[in-house]
C-alpha cells in the first residue's frame, strides 16, 4: 500500500534519492526539492522553466534537465549554468536522463508537443559527454522516459512511455551506444500517429523507474495508475495500485535503498496541474534495494 510522505505539489517528476535524501522536480513551480520522510520540504534549485531529470557529475555538481529550454544545466552551490544546449537534436521538450558514473548524460525527449495535442512521432536519446559535446546516440524510440543504467555500467535501459516496451542497449567503451534490444514488451509498438489513439491501446506506459539488486525495473505506469516491477524478458512481478490518479516516476531509496518512493497526480495535463497543487509524494516499502543508476 502506498502511503502520503507529503502533498501540494503541482506535478513531480524525477525523483532520485542522493546523498541521504530524496530529490524531486516540481514541473510548474520550477523547483528541485529535498522532501524528508516527515513531509519537510527545502528548496534546492529554481528555474524560470520546467526541471525533469537529474543526476550528478563526478565533481558533485548537479546535471539537471530545463525541459522547454531543451537545455542540459549544471548546479553547483546554487549556481546554474548551461552545461549543454540540445535543441538542435530534441525535437520535442527534454525528458528524463541518467548519468553516468564519468558523468555522461543519456538524455530523452518527447518528439513531438505531447501538450499541444501534436501528432505522435517518434524520438532519440541524446548523449551528453563530460566535455558537453552531444550527439544522437538512439533513434526511432517511442517517448524514451525513465532510464537507468546497470551497476556494472555495460547497459542502459529506458522505458519507453509509447512503446509497449522497455528497451536496453549495450553502452560502448565510448559512451554511444549499440543497437537496441527488449527489456521487456507489453504489447504492440506504434503504427499511427493518431495520438489520442495510441493513449487508448496502450498496454502499459512506462515513466519513470529505476532497477532493483535483482535486475528487475520498477516503472510508473503512466496509463494504469499502478507501479509494476518487471524481470527481464517481461513476466510482471509485483504490482502496486493506487487509487488517487496516476502514477508518473518511482524511485527506490531511503537508508537501506528498500523504500519506494512515488510522484502521483490527478492527471498529467499540464494546464490543470499548473493551475492547482494537488500532486503528491507516497511511499512504501520492498524486499529487494536499490541498485545501479539513478
Amino acid at each position: 500500500m502506498l502511503e502520503q510522505v507529503a502533498d501540494g505539489f503541482t506535478f513531480l517528476e524525477g525523483p532520485r534519492w542522493h546523498d541521504g535524501k530524496l530529490f524531486v522536480s516540481d514541473f510548474y513551480t520550477g523547483r528541485v526539492i529535498t522532501v524528508a520522510d516527515d513531509g519537510a520540504i527545502e528548496e534546492v534549485v529554481k528555474l524560470d522553466d520546467r526541471p525533469s531529470g537529474m543526476g550528478w557529475a563526478p565533481d558533485g555538481s548537479m546535471l539537471l534537465v530545463s525541459m522547454t529550454e531543451k537545455k542540459l544545466l549544471r548546479v553547483r552551490d546554487q549556481q546554474v549554468s548551461v552545461h549543454a544546449d540540445l535543441s538542435s537534436l530534441a525535437s520535442g521538450f527534454l525528458n528524463d536522463m541518467v548519468v553516468d558514473a564519468e558523468g555522461r548524460a543519456y538524455v530523452g525527449h518527447f518528439g513531438f508537443n505531447l501538450f499541444e495535442r501534436e501528432d505522435y512521432r517518434t524520438a532519440s536519446v541524446i548523449v551528453v559527454h563530460p566535455d558537453s559535446s552531444a550527439q544522437t546516440g538512439a533513434e526511432e524510440m517511442h517517448f524514451p522516459n525513465g532510464s537507468m543504467i546497470t551497476p556494472d555500467g555495460s547497459t542502459l535501459i529506458v522505458n519507453e512511455s509509447y512503446g509497449n516496451r522497455i528497451s536496453k542497449f549495450e553502452i560502448l567503451p565510448d559512451g554511444m551506444l549499440g543497437a537496441r534490444q527488449d527489456f521487456a514488451v507489453f504489447g504492440d509498438a506504434p503504427t499511427t500517429s493518431d495520438l489520442a489513439h495510441l493513449q487508448r491501446v496502450r498496454k502499459a506506459a512506462p515513466d519513470g523507474g529505476c532497477l532493483d539488486a535483482d535486475g528487475a525495473v520498477w516503472f510508473a505506469d503512466a496509463a494504469g495508475s499502478r507501479l509494476v516491477r518487471v524481470a527481464e524478458g517481461g513476466e510482471v512481478l509485483q504490482e502496486i495500485a493506487w487509487g488517487g490518479g496516476g502514477l508518473f516516476a518511482c524511485m527506490l531509496g531511503g537508508a537501506d535503498g528498500r523504500t519506494l518512493y512515488a510522484c502521483g497526480a490527478p492527471d498529467s495535463n499540464a494546464h490543470k496541474r499548473a493551475a492547482e497543487k494537488a500532486a503528491v509524494l507516497l511511499s512504501t516499502r520492498v524486499d529487494v534495494p536499490h541498485a545501479g543508476r539513478p
